[in-house]
């Protein structure tokens, strides 16, 4: 069976970009530094499940959903893009853990939530796979062929081979996140959460911005001139 792979490499790469899981697990170990490695572990499993169906249903069943409920992708962006740079706002202006440490007991407290529930919002969505990887799934989907023969068979097969992949790596960055963390120290890490902090932000305003801009085209300047 001869089965090309540019459908797959187009769509990993457009995803693996936009997602970004190295930088990601930086911010991941910012929102959930005061959980037990346990926990953590359970939490990263859970943002890789739900970013996986995430990014498979935008692939395939996404552009249907937003017509339906007559959304266009400029809305979506202008929406995802508030929210990601809020986001990263309030993470950029969170207190530094690393001072707050010392006042506090070495042991990290429960939570009462399970981790299914944490880590769907805000940790799968928006903050790793937000509107700017729904929009690019969404576009990638765009391309499938039409109709029910090989090259559509190929088309889902090496999509969802991309959006497992991803969702692998995610885990793994995620799950380790700690590890990455400890690896470059506490000072690392803060400079490291504070830069992907303040990049989220500025990704949340370059989403919002391109939203804005293809709704700005659509309004009627012409008829003033």
């Amino acid at each position: 069976m001869d089965i090309s792979l540019s459908t797959f490499l187009l769509a990993f790469t457009a995803l693996f970009s936009i997602v970004n899981p190295l930088s990601g697990a930086f911010i991941f170990f910012g929102a959930t530094r005061y959980l037990e490695p346990k926990v953590r572990s359970q939490t990263a499993r859970w943002v890789a499940i739900y970013s996986f169906c995430i990014v498979a249903a935008s692939l395939y069943i996404g552009a249907y959903v937003l017509g339906f409920f007559g959304v266009s992708l400029p809305v979506l962006r202008v929406a995802g893009g508030v929210i990601v740079a809020a986001a990263g706002w309030r993470m950029l202006n969170a207190p530094d853990a690393t001072e707050q440490r010392r006042h506090e007991t070495p042991e990290p407290p429960s939570m009462d939530v399970s981790p299914s529930r944490l880590a769907f919002y805000p940790l799968t969505m928006p903050l790793t796979t937000g509107p700017g990887t729904i929009s690019v799934a969404i576009s990638v989907g765009a391309g499938r062929p039409s109709g029910f023969h090989a090259s559509s068979v190929a088309f889902f097969v090496e999509t969802l081979a991309a959006t497992a992949l991803l969702s692998v790596l995610i885990y793994g960055f995620y799950r380790n996140s700690a590890r990455l963390a400890q690896w470059i120290g506490a000072t690392g890490t803060t400079i490291v959460v504070r830069l992907s902090a303040f990049l989220l932000f500025c990704i949340g305003i370059q989403v919002l911005w391109n939203g804005a801009a293809e709704l700005l085209v659509t309004l009627p300047f012409s008829a003033v001139s």
